[in-house]
């Protein structure tokens, strides 16, 4: 469980889409106030869907090869699959222009509530339906897997982190390097979707045949 969260989390982290869409909205007016809507809605997201999973299990995960933990493991291979087979056609599909999306012109006059929803609206959700499937292992009796699964979210959220810390710290140097940033995503944008999607798509699907057959 350990190894899959960090692998899912670090993989949700690194996602370009958001990425770019968080240093806008750190760029806009009151962008530091925006950029912390964004991050408290992105990582209340993540905490919703693992405290969901908690109560289903009551925190105690299913019995090895029961219903429920063949079911988990089912939903991840499934998800690795699709990340494959997407993976895959965004490689062999022709070169596209990426313009700005239609949310970016409007986004500097973006309230701290639109901000938190465009959060909830650029999450990577079969990424973090990986997560909810892998965190159904969790056992809360005990200290470590708490705080593995808190690891997961805030590793999960990183890279806004530390991006609304960097803005809040030094705010001329962030705005401009935090741009180039965002315009070397712009520009590596399909080969950073790719990559992450056939990485975390065979790995996913690796581990889940191995955890079936085992």
């Amino acid at each position: 469980m350990v190894l899959d969260l960090m692998v899912i989390g670090t993989a949700i982290t690194l996602g370009p889409l958001h990425n770019s869409a968080f240093i806008l909205l750190l760029s806009s007016r009151g962008g530091v106030r925006q950029g912390l809507a964004f991050l408290l809605s992105w990582l209340a997201n993540l905490v919703a869907v693992i405290a969901l999973v908690v109560l289903l299990t009551g925190g105690q995960p299913p019995a090895r090869h029961s219903a429920p933990s063949t079911a988990a493991i089912a939903v991840k291979l499934a998800i690795g699959l699709a990340l494959v087979v997407f993976g895959a056609y965004r490689h062999r599909r022709p070169p596209r222009p990426h313009g700005p999306p239609r949310w970016a012109a409007r986004i500097d006059n973006a309230s701290p509530v639109a901000a938190a929803g465009l959060a909830w609206l650029l999450q990577p959700w079969g990424l973090v339906g990986a997560g909810a499937a892998t965190a159904i292992d969790a056992d809360l009796s005990t200290l470590t897997d708490w705080l593995v699964l808190t690891g997961y979210c805030l590793l999960a959220t990183l890279s806004l982190i530390v991006m609304e810390m960097y803005t809040v710290w030094v705010p001329a140097a962030a705005h401009a390097r935090l741009n180039a940033l965002r315009s070397w995503l712009e520009r590596h944008q399909e080969q950073l979707v790719v990559t992450l999607s056939l990485l975390v798509g065979l790995w996913l699907t690796a581990r889940s045949i191995y955890e079936l057959v085992a």
